[in-house]
């Protein structure tokens, strides 16, 4: 066995999928020094996630990259739902104006190709045809056996980050339970072109019910990136069925090997459910997919945690499962970096079982209610809905990281654990275009926002101070200036030792819902960690304490 301490790195991460990437991605764009893993011997051509929600391009923007992933997605626009081929009322995909990307389809070997692109940029590739087969911790890290095309190899590293998919070995080696079940259907998934004229940028779902109302066929379209191109799913017919796996570790979920259906088994399905005459043709890749339904009963122990796929599986309604999985990942990242670097408080690394696992409980039980009923099983309106299938009210009010919720003024406006949304119209002093917010935070850490209603920033020098002294270099400072003159914003610039913008506009205060001075405390992750209406150096200084500890 070769022991390869030269190789060795902060953060060792199995599986290189969208999560594991994202991972790596991150603690790499951090400074942080990892090795990824992927027993596959090359990236596999298969459209398997393919649903882009708003929040992951959120998270893109704020990475860097989301330009390549918009260049090369389709837009998701809606759903159009035809049931025993009568046509239904069309789902459209609508968003508020202020949400600052709508939904999209782009598949995830063009997903992982983006990352994986991003992630070489700072030095790092993916170490193909090696695999994590076993591991041992101890106070101060983790020792692991990976085999490799040149054979076996230990590696010792700080932290370990399983994102190696449901048959998982790190959620495996921590020992931790994996509870749920499995739906006794099974699908065919093929990547096809459909030559009919249905409008662009639509799913299509066409049901057959029987006599007593049950769903007994189904055809489901999901358009990919090329002319007349889907990802569709359908039932399996009897000559392609076998029994799920079983055993104590048997995991009955996604692609199976060995029964790729053929281009007669799609079109005799098209032929049935289509709701126009059409053809499929070009088929790319075809495989059986089952369906199983778990959640990990933690998300970590010690110095080794589970993402994605490892932590939480769950029908593929509304496309929720990758999505969440890239959340998982950069959640867990920046807390790792901070961990790694000594600059965490002694809790932040139990934050992500604490923030990411009850979200991960509730997509569970969300898409299993929705793959039962339908969407339409959940009673919140029309517009809650879209705003969560966007993954947009994932939240962690609650969490030991974020501030407790001070309710000040009429409660308007984001509070501690919300997402932090966008807005416009920002102005500078050499600018001649507005901005936004996002612009702003756009490839930064930790940012404290100082909100005025004109050019007076009192106490900016005392709450600087706090910044310094409890995370030096690692809270950036920026205020934001209720709409004035270009005299009072350039007093203000004079006066403050940050940069200064004004909100022309009034969109930051009224997405904020604050009239008076105050100050947000916006996490690398794009969630509230605090909200202080009035500023005040004691709220400021408890919640950096709860990140960076008490400050050197």
């Amino acid at each position: 066995m070769v022991h390869s301490e030269a190789a060795a790195a902060d953060v060792l991460v199995a599986g290189a999928g969208p999560v594991g990437l994202t991972a790596a991605a991150e603690l790499r764009r951090r400074g942080i020094s990892c090795r990824i893993v992927d027993r596959l011997p090359a990236r596999l051509p298969y459209a398997k996630a393919v649903g882009i929600q708003p929040r992951t391009l959120e998270i893109w923007d704020r990475m860097g990259f989301v330009r390549a992933a918009l260049e090369a997605a389709v837009p998701m626009r809606g759903q159009l739902t035809y049931v025993n081929g009568v046509e239904q009322p069309r789902l459209d995909l609508v968003l508020p104006p202020e949400v600052p990307y709508r939904f999209a389809a782009l598949p995830q070997y063009e997903t992982e190709r983006i990352i994986e692109g991003f992630l070489e940029g700072f030095g790092t590739r993916v170490e193909r045809g090696s695999e994590l087969v076993s591991f041992v911790q101890d106070a101060d890290g983790v020792t692991c056996r990976l085999t490799t095309p040149a054979g076996e190899e230990e590696v010792r590293t700080r932290f370990l980050v399983g994102c190696d998919g449901a048959h998982s070995v790190v959620r495996k080696g921590l020992g931790l339970a994996f509870e749920g079940g499995a739906f006794p259907e099974e699908y065919m998934l093929a990547d096809v072109e459909l030559d009919w004229d249905l409008p662009y940028g639509y799913a299509v779902r066409a049901m057959h019910h029987d006599a007593g109302g049950a769903v007994d066929d189904v055809l489901v379209c999901i358009p990919l990136p090329g002319a007349c191109r889907y990802r569709v799913s359908m039932s399996v017919p009897p000559e392609l069925s076998t029994a799920a796996p079983t055993g104590a570790d048997a995991v009955a979920h996604g692609l199976e090997g060995g029964r790729a259906p053929e281009l007669r088994h799609i079109q005799a399905v098209v032929d049935r459910m289509s709701p126009q005459p059409a053809t499929a043709s070009a088929l790319r890749w075809s495989s059986v997919f089952r369906i199983s339904h778990r959640l990990v009963e933690r998300y970590g122990r010690g110095r080794v945690f589970v993402a994605g796929d490892a932590a939480h599986i769950h029908p593929p309604t509304g496309a929720q499962g990758m999505n969440t999985g890239i959340q998982d990942a950069w959640n867990l990242a920046w807390k790792l970096a901070l961990a790694v670097e000594g600059a965490g408080a002694p809790g932040l690394l139990a934050s992500y079982d604490a923030e990411r696992r009850p979200v991960g409980q509730e997509v569970v039980g969300r898409t299993v209610r929705q793959a039962a009923e339908g969407v339409q099983a959940d009673p919140e309106d029309a517009d809650t809905l879209m705003m969560r299938q966007a993954q947009l009210l994932v939240g962690y009010r609650g969490s030991p990281l974020v501030q407790a919720d001070p309710e000040d003024g009429d409660g308007a406006g984001p509070r501690p654990g919300d997402r932090a949304p966008d807005c416009g119209g920002l102005s500078g002093h050499v600018a001649a275009y507005p901005m936004r917010l996002y612009d702003l935070l756009r490839g930064r850490e930790h940012m404290l926002l100082l909100y005025g209603p004109g050019p007076e920033l009192d106490g900016l020098a005392e709450l600087a101070s706090v910044v310094r002294g409890h995370a030096p270099g690692r809270v950036e400072v920026c205020a934001i200036l209720a709409e004035a003159g270009p005299e009072a914003e350039a007093d203000a610039g004079r006066a403050a030792p940050v940069p200064v913008y004004r909100d022309g506009r009034g969109e930051f205060a009224r997405m904020y819902g604050v009239r008076e001075p105050a100050a947000f405390v916006v996490r690398p992750d794009g969630y509230l960690g605090a909200r202080l209406c009035p500023p005040t150096l004691s709220g400021l200084e408890a919640h950096l304490s709860a990140v960076f500890g008490s400050g050197s």
